[in-house]
């Protein structure tokens, strides 16, 4: 599953967008060098994300939207067709991600 896919997937789940998730763990204190465990395990506790939904989650609070240029059209596991990640809702999502 693509990151973009885990994103959306979320927001299916929980009815809030990655940039949402980004503000609220600011309000937490978490954002870059924050350790996974802690986030995840808020994402878990309040949201019951699995921990492969939380560490896409993770990503985009400790490092943003950009990803790793080995992860775009790889045809890996992860792959998605851009370099960045869409944070404001997938039904806002333009095509191509």
């Amino acid at each position: 599953m693509s990151f973009q896919a885990y994103l959306d997937n979320i927001e299916t789940k929980t009815g809030l967008t990655p940039r949402q998730f980004v503000e609220l763990a600011r309000e937490r204190g978490f954002g870059a060098g924050t350790k996974a465990t802690p986030i995840v395990q808020w994402l878990a506790e309040e949201y019951d994300l699995g921990r492969g939904h939380a560490m896409a989650l993770v990503h985009v609070i400790t490092k943003g939207a950009q990803i790793d240029a080995k992860h775009v059209d790889s045809g890996g596991t992860h792959s998605d067709p851009k370099d960045h990640l869409w944070l404001d809702g997938k039904d806002s999502k333009p095509e191509g991600y």
